[in-house]
């Protein structure tokens, strides 16, 4: 049977979303680059025209999920109709922004062989996202429910603070100790905004006793 010729960009799409599939449905650890050019039906040369190894499509898919964040995150920011609480709940009301396809990808990063790049995404999260809440934080001071002299700067330390300490694997605590962190961060990002105590609770939603 002939292979079917695509657009590079067309294929190279393709070769993500199949090894996104294959990744999540097996695991990163036990699916092979033979696996997604066979799902494909396409040549292992053609696979390795547009990635250099398997942790090189991981960083395209890792890219892909930032976008998808980020693209969130501006529509939010942008809404006119919301007030900047309104605007940081819906962006941080969960542990994470993304959802669930945003975790899956997380539990690939924190595999060993990918910490360098779990240490790049960080780093890039930080870059690209922290601009959009500086801008709600601005929102926020303009409405008198913040008061910050320098909201790029602020939130640029809360986050890498948050982004690392609170990284579940990297130090290994507990779940009863990552909530333990997560409390006295909600403190601290209340104090750094000038925010009223207690404003940032949906950051922490009660889910019991610990």
């Amino acid at each position: 049977m002939a292979r079917i010729v695509k657009a590079p960009d067309e294929r190279r799409a393709e070769i993500v979303e199949t090894a996104e599939r294959l990744f999540r449905t097996h695991g990163y650890a036990k699916c092979s680059v033979d696996k997604i050019i066979q799902e494909i039906g396409v040549a292992k040369g053609t696979f390795y025209y547009y990635f250099k190894s398997k942790p090189d499509i991981l960083r395209a898919i890792v890219d892909k999920t930032l976008d998808q964040i980020v693209a969130m995150a501006e529509e939010v920011a942008a809404a006119p109709n919301l007030s900047a609480m309104q605007k940081m709940a819906a962006l941080l009301g969960n542990s994470h922004m993304g959802g669930d396809d945003s975790l899956e990808v997380a539990e690939m990063l924190h595999l060993p062989e990918n910490r360098e790049l779990h240490e790049l995404t960080n780093i890039q999260t930080v870059l690209r996202l922290s601009p959009i809440l500086a801008q709600i934080v601005e929102q926020g001071n303009a409405e008198g429910v913040f008061d910050v002299a320098q909201p790029l700067e602020t939130i640029q330390f809360l986050f890498t603070g948050a982004q690392f300490l609170t990284d579940g694997d990297m130090f290994g605590f507990t779940e009863a100790e990552l909530r333990a962190r997560r409390r006295v961060m909600q403190a601290i990002i209340e104090k750094a905004l000038g925010a009223e105590p207690g404003s940032f609770q949906f950051m922490n939603p009660v889910r019991g006793v610990d």
